[in-house]
């Protein structure tokens, strides 16, 4: 068969691999395509096989016939057998047998066929799910964030994303400062929000606002009657504070020993949830970041603002300045990033 001039586009390289910095997890399907592919790339001593190749083989397969393959394919003859000289040169044997008269498959060529149409299909199917992907029809993004930040302002702001792409799966860890920070250095996740750090490292840092801290009072506490508090009168009260090594832990042991008393906690426990139900229930006092306000009025405590030594510290977003986003990190990214006032998000109530 004679060989004409090399086709002038060259086709895509079947190299269907997710890119380094998309952080994904395929489904059983799709893995089964990059196991068969990369097995068949491993088994090509020279070049690797194209789609281009891989179609001219199966329409010539199919029909028996290079003349009925090239009307399928819009392809002229020489175009036809340069495509099939080149595969049987990567896979490195003949896959047909061609004479004057007919064309057959070798028993090569009999095994390929079998797995080419799957192959394609499944590739056809990859090519869409990453269309999906990247037009945000579908995928999946995995944030951390500090437990006071997680339970009172990303829900609301989750909302404003699930408005906007209800298909993608967003998957929270709630975990103490230092962890999200953890988790986004070891790529478990790829967005954290929590308080500024004194050193990120190689994290960028993007700011949503500065929050100031409140002190939490039981009902009918003699604190109730003041239109402020301060640390002094906190600390002769029993304290009631996060374990070790919550942030806000650190921050609050900070302050006291600013106001030249020692923080003596009476109760201690991790979540701000079971903290307010302790004041509320009358067994002592605390100090909690202002956004978490709304969710100390729930559980039945009252919030007065912090006279004196005020503990503020800026909370934003973390992510890694040596990952790229995967695109549903992105948009959501831009959906936190695009909050203009995280105060309108979660309305203040009335301290007290």
């Amino acid at each position: 068969m004679a060989v004409g001039h090399r086709d002038p586009a060259p086709a895509a390289p079947l190299h269907p691999g997710p890119s380094p910095g998309l952080n994904h997890r395929w489904s059983p399907e799709i893995d089964d395509l990059l196991i068969l592919i990369f097995s068949m790339i491993h088994c090509f001593p020279k070049r690797p096989v194209t789609l281009k190749q891989l179609k001219a083989f199966l329409a010539v397969a199919q029909s028996l016939s290079f003349v009925q393959a090239c009307e399928r394919l819009h392809l002229s003859q020489p175009a036809l057998s340069l495509a099939i000289k080149a595969l049987e040169n990567s896979l490195g044997g003949a896959l047909f047998v061609r004479s004057s008269r007919n064309v057959q498959l070798t028993p090569e060529g009999e095994v390929l066929l079998a797995i080419a149409p799957r192959l394609l299909a499944d590739w056809d199917n990859a090519r869409d799910l990453m269309r999906q992907h990247f037009e945000l029809d579908i995928g999946r993004v995995s944030i951390a964030a500090i437990p006071s930040f997680a339970g009172n302002l990303l829900p609301r702001a989750l909302a404003l994303f699930v408005q906007r792409y209800p298909r993608i799966h967003v998957a929270v860890h709630d975990v103490i400062n230092e962890e999200v920070l953890e988790m986004i250095h070891s790529r478990h996740v790829e967005l954290g929000i929590a308080f500024e750090p004194y050193g990120a490292g190689r994290l960028h840092f993007a700011p949503f606002y500065t929050d100031r801290f409140v002190a939490v009072v039981p009902p009918g506490s003699p604190l109730c009657a003041a239109e402020s508090v301060a640390w002094t009168a906190l600390a002769d009260e029993r304290f009631i504070t996060l374990q070790r090594p919550s942030a806000v832990r650190v921050l609050l042991e900070r302050a006291f020993a600013e106001s030249g008393r020692s923080m003596a906690a009476a109760f201690e426990c991790h979540q701000l949830a079971t903290l307010g139900r302790m004041v509320a229930q009358g067994l002592g006092v605390s100090a909690v970041p202002g956004f978490c306000v709304p969710q100390m009025l729930e559980l039945g405590a009252r919030c007065l603002p912090l006279r004196g030594i005020q503990v503020q510290r800026r909370i934003g977003l973390f992510t890694s300045d040596e990952r790229r986003l995967s695109s549903a990190a992105q948009a959501l990214c831009e959906v936190l990033l695009g909050v203009a006032d995280w105060e309108r998000l979660a309305p203040r109530h009335a301290p007290g």
